[in-house]
């Protein structure tokens, strides 16, 4: 960060700060850009904030609340709000390369909608009936096109959902869009964004040695990985503890999401196509341990309109119905979770505002075909799962685990 902020300073450049500005935290936090922008002003450095909106982490419109955090900082920093665009368009990790185009030239190029002012910006898209997650990327009188000279900071810390516009920022060899002439940035991240990408990275990962999936790759047992497009990367990357590539014995199934504008508009998703698969593996001899993620709960509860959450679960509850059914059928051990509600709640009653968040309240851990003589702890979390399903094989705990499972033996 310092590097980053000395190199601007001496080629009399800005400092670009890239992210979502939101107190979320689930891919970045506001704290961080404001020490950021203090950090910039004690480095002699002037602060050019491209700001993403979330309203989808958040409240749905609480845009210029954390817009007006800023502006203070800002001032005393010497520094600007440049531009301005809801997460929908910067923040896409489906491949949906005509929404990064846009974050991208209004960002890289100064193209695209103009706007006067922040408060112009939010006010027109609420009047016309768009929440802050869709807020039209748009730049403002101060900003000027990217130099190649220019050092952009990434404050969001969760990796999947900035990788397509940091990629088109930063790769001079690119081919999802056409950029026209351009000379890519450097850039630096908070954390590693990609392997690939030619980013300094703030703090580097640290990754856990010992994951279910390795455990089950070690004993040298067949293992199958499933989720449409939106989740492909929570059973592959995230469950394997940032590694992207399979283990041996690993193998990975990618099942297309739907190419609509949001989900609400298509709850169904590709569940039955996801069911379909891990149906198919479950009747295979050749596996031991198979996990899916079915996305619907999560990416339609994110719109807050209740009648397609309401079918988003109805199709969850049928495809998983289906998916048990076979497993029952061949004798596995079923463990159903979650890591968070998002369709329990609708309405926030506080604001009166609809709730797209993640809520934090507890969620189902259900075995199904297992002894029955077994009895289950309430009030565990996530990091039991890994050890209830090797409990559930038959195997060992590694030590590396420390959370208990939730079986609790007669």
């Amino acid at each position: 960060l310092l590097k980053a902020m000395r190199h601007a300073k001496t080629n009399n450049r800005p400092i670009h700060l890239l992210g979502l500005v939101s107190d979320g935290g689930v891919h970045s936090h506001i704290r961080h850009l404001l020490a950021l922008i203090e950090f910039a002003r004690k480095q002699g450095c002037v602060p050019i904030v491209h700001a993403i909106t979330d309203g989808r982490d958040t409240a749905p419109r609480c845009a210029q609340n954390f817009i007006r955090q800023l502006q203070e900082p800002l001032k005393q920093a010497g520094g600007t709000i440049a531009t301005i665009m809801g997460r929908y368009y910067a923040m896409d990790r489906d491949n949906r390369w005509d929404r990064t185009a846009v974050a991208w030239r209004v960002i890289a190029k100064k193209e695209g909608a103009y706007a006067k002012d922040i408060d112009d910006v939010i006010a027109k898209t609420y009047d016309s009936g768009v929440s802050d997650e869709f807020i039209e990327p748009s730049y403002l009188d101060q900003h000027t096109p990217l130099d190649e000279k220019d050092q952009l900071i990434l404050f969001n810390f969760r990796n999947d959902r900035p990788r397509q516009l940091i990629k088109a920022l930063v790769c001079d060899r690119f081919d999802d869009f056409k950029r026209g002439a351009y000379k890519a940035i450097q850039a630096t991240t908070m954390t590693e964004i990609d392997r690939k990408l030619p980013c300094a990275i703030a703090f580097h990962p640290i990754r856990p040695k010992v994951t279910l999936a390795k455990v089950v790759s070690d004993m040298k047992l067949k293992q199958f990985h499933c989720a449409e497009t939106e989740k492909y990367p929570h059973v592959t990357f995230f469950f394997n503890g940032g590694i992207e590539e399979p283990l041996v014995g690993e193998k990975h199934c990618l099942i297309p999401s739907p190419k609509v504008t949001t989900y609400d508009l298509m709850p169904e998703m590709s569940a039955k196509a996801v069911a379909d698969a891990v149906s198919s593996a479950l009747a295979m001899p050749d596996y031991s341990f198979v996990v899916v993620n079915f996305a619907n709960m999560d990416m339609v509860g994110h719109t807050a309109v209740p009648d397609p959450i309401i079918k988003a679960v109805e199709t969850v509850d049928r495809q998983l119905g289906e998916v048990v059914n076979v497993a029952l059928k061949h004798d596995w051990q079923i463990l159903i979770t979650a890591d968070h509600g998002n369709c329990d709640e609708m309405l926030d009653l506080e604001t009166g505002q609809p709730n797209t968040m993640h809520t934090t309240n507890p969620v189902p851990c259900l075995i199904v075909n297992a002894n029955r003589s077994l009895k289950l702890a309430n009030g565990y979390n996530i990091s039991s799962i890994a050890p209830t399903v090797l409990d559930l094989m038959g195997v060992d705990i590694p030590p590396e685990m420390e959370a208990p499972s939730v079986i609790v033996q007669n």
